[in-house]
C-alpha cells in the first residue's frame, strides 16, 4: 500500500469512497430499529438526540420529519453523522449491538441530513424579533452549537472567526477523507438561515477586545476559541527542521485542497519517511493524511496498543491504508545536524503491576518529517486583553454551573475545549447546548432587571 501511495501524488485530493446508504438502504435498516421502551440509544447520546423517533419517521419515508426531530437536538447532524464515536455511544448503546447487529445510527443521521439538504425538505425560519444579542467568539462545533440553540430561542447572534471562512477544527483540522467542507459549508449555510451572522478573518483580543464588544451593545459574550496552542516534546532536537505539529500540517493540507496555498507549501513530501507521534484520532488523521501525500508514515506511541486513546475504527483504518506502528517507544530525541534525519527513542515495558517503565535499550527509526500529534491547549490572547476572566494552572477558563458555563466576569461565557480537556466535537456540542441555556437564562435575568430599572 505505501510504495503505491509514494507514486501516487495526486492522493492529496483522495477522498476515500462514499459509503452513504441509497434511501431504499436507509429505510430498510430504519425499519430493523425496536422502537425500545427504554432507549439506551439515546442515553449513550451526550446531546440526547431523539434517535427513536426520527429512525421511526425515517422508517415510514418521512426524511423531512425525521430531520425535524433531529433538528431539535443537533445543529450539525451531517458533521455528527460522520466523525462522532458511535460505536462508543449511540451504536454502542444499541440493544442489538450486543449481538453485532446494532442499527448503524450514524449512516441514518448522515442520510437525512444529506437528503434534506439536497432536496430542501425543511427550512429554518429566523425569527422575526430578538430578545437580546450574542458574540460568539469562535466558529468550531462549540460556537455553531451556541449560535445555533440561541438563534433558534429569538437572539441576533453574531459569530467572529479568525480564518478566512467559519468551522473552526470541522474545517481545518479534520481531513477531507473523514469530513467533506462542503457538508460543513453547507451545515454553515443552515445555520445562517437561522439569522446568525459570521464575521471572519477578526482575531478577539488583537483587533477587538471583549470591552468594546459590550460597548457595542452586545448583552452576552461565548468563547468557544477551543485549543489553539500544541503541546511540544521538551527533548533534544525539537527544533530542527522537519519537527512539526499535527494542527499545522493538517491546516496546511486543507489550506493546499482549498487552493489558498500552494501544494508545495504542504510540509510532507512525496516520498518522505513520516513519523507521528502519538496514537488518538489526531495521530491517525495526521498519519493517513501523510499516506494520500505520498509518504512513508510511522505512529509511535509510548504506551500499547489497548490504551491508545485513538477509536478502534480509526487505528483499523489507518492499518488497512499502510500506516505502520511502533509500541511502547518514548521519544528521547530527534537525530540530525542542520535539518531532521530521524528519531531515537526508548523501549519501554509493561511491569505485573501495569507500571509503565524504561528498559534502557534505544533504537532508532528514520524520518524526514516528525509530526507530533500530543495534544494542546488553550491561546491565551482573549484572557490576556481582558479583566476579571479567570483560568486554571493548565490555562483553562474557569465556569461557573449558574447560569451554566459563565465565567469569573459577568456576562462572559466559555464552553467547549478552551474550559475542558479537548474531546471530541459531539462532546464539546454537549457541553454548548447547556452553555446556551445558561447564556438565555443570564440575559433573561438581566433584561427583567433593566425592566425594574435596576
Amino acid at each position: 500500500m505505501a510504495d503505491k501511495n509514494v507514486q501516487d501524488n495526486s492522493r492529496l485530493f483522495f477522498e476515500g469512497p462514499d459509503d452513504s446508504l441509497s434511501p431504499r438502504e436507509a429505510i430498510a435498516e430504519a425499519k430493523r430499529c425496536l422502537n425500545c421502551k427504554t432507549p439506551s440509544c439515546r442515553t449513550g447520546c451526550p446531546i440526547e438526540n431523539e434517535i427513536p423517533q426520527f429512525i421511526a419517521a425515517l422508517a415510514k419515508g418521512n426524511v423531512g420529519e425525521a430531520s425535524s426531530i433531529i433538528a431539535r437536538r443537533s445543529n450539525l447532524p451531517a458533521v455528527c453523522g460522520r466523525v462522532c464515536p458511535h460505536e462508543h455511544q449511540c451504536e454502542g448503546a444499541c440493544v442489538l449491538a450486543k449481538k453485532g447487529k446494532g442499527i448503524r445510527i450514524g449512516k441514518l443521521e448522515q442520510f437525512v441530513a444529506d437528503f434534506d439538504a439536497e432536496m430542501e425538505l425543511t427550512t429554518p425560519i429566523p425569527p422575526s424579533t430578538f430578545i437580546g444579542r450574542v458574540a460568539v467568539i469562535g466558529s468550531g462545533p462549540a460556537g455553531l452549537t451556541v449560535a445555533g440553540d440561541l438563534a433558534k430561542m429569538g437572539y441576533s447572534v453574531v459569530v467572529f472567526e479568525n480564518q478566512t471562512e467559519p468551522g473552526g477544527v470541522l474545517m481545518y483540522g479534520i481531513p477531507d477523507f473523514r469530513l467533506k467542507k462542503d457538508v460543513v459549508r453547507r451545515e454553515i449555510r443552515r445555520i445562517e438561515r437561522l439569522g446568525v451572522k459570521f464575521n471572519n478573518e477578526i482575531l478577539v483580543g488583537p483587533d477587538i477586545t471583549i470591552d468594546e464588544l459590550f460597548a457595542d451593545g452586545y448583552d452576552a459574550i461565548f468563547i468557544g476559541t477551543g485549543t489553539a496552542l500544541p503541546r511540544t516534546l521538551d527533548v533534544p532536537g525539537k527544533d530542527l527542521p522537519g519537527v512539526l505539529q499535527a494542527t499545522y500540517f493538517l491546516q496546511m493540507v486543507a489550506l493546499a485542497r482549498s487552493g489558498q496555498v500552494d501544494r508545495k507549501e504542504v510540509p510532507v513530501q512525496l516520498g518522505d519517511n513520516v513519523i507521528v507521534i502519538g496514537a488518538g484520532n489526531v495521530g491517525m488523521d495526521a498519519a493517513r493524511t501523510a499516506i494520500r501525500l505520498g509518504a512513508r508514515a510511522t505512529i509511535v506511541y509510548h504506551r500499547t496498543e489497548k490504551e491508545m486513546t485513538a477509536l478502534p475504527s480509526e487505528y483499523q483504518q489507518a492499518r488497512e491504508e499502510g500506516v505502520e506502528f511502533v509500541w511502547l517507544a518514548s521519544t528521547r530525541q530527534f537525530l540530525g545536524k542542520d535539518k531532521l534525519t530521524g528519531l531515537e527513542y526508548e523501549v519501554m515495558e509493561i511491569s505485573s503491576s501495569q507500571t509503565l517503565t524504561g528498559t534502557g535499550r534505544r533504537e532508532q527509526l528514520k524520518a524526514d518529517k516528525v509530526i507530533l500529534a500530543i495534544g494542546q491547549r488553550p491561546a491565551a490572547r482573549i484572557v490576556s486583553t481582558t479583566r476579571g476572566i479567570q483560568v486554571n494552572d493548565k490555562g483553562y477558563v474557569i465556569t461557573k454551573d449558574r447560569p451554566y458555563g459563565m465565567t469569573t466576569r459577568r456576562g462572559v461565557f466559555a464552553g467547549g475545549d478552551v474550559v475542558h480537556e479537548p474531546a471530541t466535537v459531539v462532546l464539546a456540542m454537549k457541553e454548548a447546548k447547556k452553555v446556551a441555556q445558561g447564556i438565555a437564562m443570564y440575559i433573561e435575568a438581566k433584561k427583567l432587571l433593566e425592566d425594574c430599572g435596576v
